[in-house]
């Protein structure tokens, strides 16, 4: 049996280039936009067996591995492996991957009609940077007027908030690790938030200090990491539960470094 390599060639790709570069593409960006291992694995299955070829597929933390051969040309097979940078959240781009992927199925989609459509998806935009923060802040705001907080720990913590996301999304747009912006948010939400308990402006000072930071917490990875323990995948649930583990870490980092500079004790300065 004869594999087909993977050669830099002037000559148009044959199918199974395209089929395995579009399935590539297909999961990597799946991957990147928060989806766990067992919907990439169905997503791409059911483009694959539509298109009469059978699939091996692995998946890891930094990378997609797929092998896949035609069903009735056993001689058409080929490897593909891509790196994979550190997941986001757009569950946008991944409900349009699903819907697109059956569309396949159900409306006989040609190749070059996915890869048309997957251009355009991988170009949705996230909602507006002024959205994203108001959406934030009023989340974390929420929280605290649920746990006990009253409107001036609600607006502080808002304000908290706003700023240390912002400011996250400077350091990840300057292209820092991933991991000291959750450090700087968590600092610059927490020195925030302290002036509740320096200057005792509200009620409850201690809920704005433990809500403003909620918004960097990674339920993404860490749900991801529980669905892919129960589906098999464990090299990628151990490695998102670690990532997870780490983001936390950074954020505890960051709250403890501002409440020993601001030298609040037990929520009161000392």
């Amino acid at each position: 049996m004869m594999l087909i390599e993977d050669k830099i060639s002037d000559e148009a790709p044959s199918p199974v280039h395209r089929v395995a570069d579009l399935l590539l593409d297909i999961g990597l960006v799946l991957l990147v936009s928060g989806a766990h291992c067992g919907r990439v694995s169905r997503n791409l299955e059911r483009v694959a067996k539509h298109w009469g070829y059978q699939m091996e597929l692995f998946m890891s933390f930094t990378g997609l591995s797929v092998h896949i051969w035609h069903r009735e040309h056993p001689d058409q097979q080929i490897d593909r492996f891509r790196r994979c940078p550190l997941p986001g959240v757009h569950f946008g781009i991944v409900t349009e991957i699903s819907l697109l992927t059956w569309r396949v199925v159900e409306e006989n989609l040609a190749i070059d009609e996915v890869e048309t459509r997957m251009a355009g998806i991988r170009k949705l935009s996230h909602h507006p940077r002024w959205l994203t923060l108001s959406g934030t802040g009023s989340a974390c705001a929420c929280l605290c007027l649920l746990t006990g907080g009253n409107w001036v720990d609600g607006g502080i913590t808002f304000v908290a908030a706003v700023c240390g996301l912002f400011l996250r999304q400077e350091v990840v747009k300057a292209r820092f690790n991933p991991l000291i912006s959750f450090i700087v948010a968590s600092f610059v939400t927490t020195l925030i938030a302290s002036g509740d308990a320096i200057y005792q402006i509200g009620q409850s000072p201690e809920k704005a200090l433990a809500t403003s930071v909620l918004y960097l917490v990674p339920g993404v990875p860490l749900i991801n990491c529980i669905i892919d323990l129960i589906e098999g995948h464990l090299p990628t649930a151990i490695a998102r539960g670690v990532f997870g583990g780490l983001i936390l870490l950074c954020i505890a980092v960051g709250m403890a470094l501002a409440i020993l500079l601001i030298g609040v004790h037990h929520f009161r300065p000392q």
